[in-house]
């Protein structure tokens, strides 16, 4: 039974097809959903303020989808990276079978997971490059009535942000050499977030919040 909600939730059949509309609850009656999107942690620091985008979607848009749009809007150039969404009730949906690949064990398909599994004031992350760590806090809300609703063959868009967006690998000029990310650790900065990742909300006796799922192994369990 379990199972079977998540794949509700998801959009999706445990086969990989669409779910049946009854199983999904659309955000409006025209498909419409707004998603804040704000940079959190990348290349070993906590990024405040935070930059953000705030997106325009239609529900049957895929994960996948938001993704590839997120990370236009954030300018990154260098795509060839892992990249997943960790979503409440630990569900993740995973990059790598966006690509050539299969998910990774456990996680649901984003070519196929639709954000019709979200709803007005649902909080999930959204995470690129397990390496570099970028992390990101989706904040879904309420439509803006005067933006321009994508349909499903376009792709998701930004219209409206703020803020300074770091270069992916830290470089301010053409010839700058890429060097490695400062490892993190624990910061203050990261105490008002949804316990949705690892290092995020507040560490009540020393614990962490719960695991990223299993996806990534211990590149997952850095954030």
């Amino acid at each position: 039974m379990g199972r079977d909600l998540a794949s509700a939730r998801l959009g999706t059949t445990d086969r990989g097809g669409p779910a049946s509309p009854e199983s999904t609850r659309a955000a409006t009656s025209d498909g419409s959903l707004s998603i804040c999107v704000e940079l959190v942690t990348g290349r070993g620091r906590d990024w405040w303020p935070r930059p953000g985008r705030v997106f325009a979607a239609h529900r049957r848009h895929t994960f996948a989808q938001l993704a590839e749009a997120i990370d236009v809007a954030f300018g990154r150039w260098d795509l060839a990276h892992l990249r997943m969404f960790v979503l409440p009730d630990g569900i993740d949906v995973s990059w790598s079978a966006w690509r050539d690949g299969p998910a990774f064990p456990g996680t649901r398909d984003g070519r196929s997971s639709r954000l019709d599994a979200l709803t007005v004031g649902t909080a999930f992350a959204y995470v690129f490059d397990l390496g570099e760590d970028w992390t990101h806090l989706c904040t879904v809300r309420r439509p803006d009535p005067r933006a321009v609703v994508p349909q499903p063959s376009q792709p998701p868009r930004p219209d409206r942000g703020w803020g300074d967006l770091p270069d992916q690998y830290g470089r301010h000029r053409a010839d700058d050499r890429i060097c490695a990310a400062a490892p993190r650790g624990s910061s203050t900065l990261l105490s008002d977030l949804p316990p949705i990742l690892p290092s995020w909300g507040a560490q009540v006796g020393g614990s962490p919040p719960r695991a990223a799922g299993v996806a990534g192994g211990a590149a997952a369990r850095r954030w």
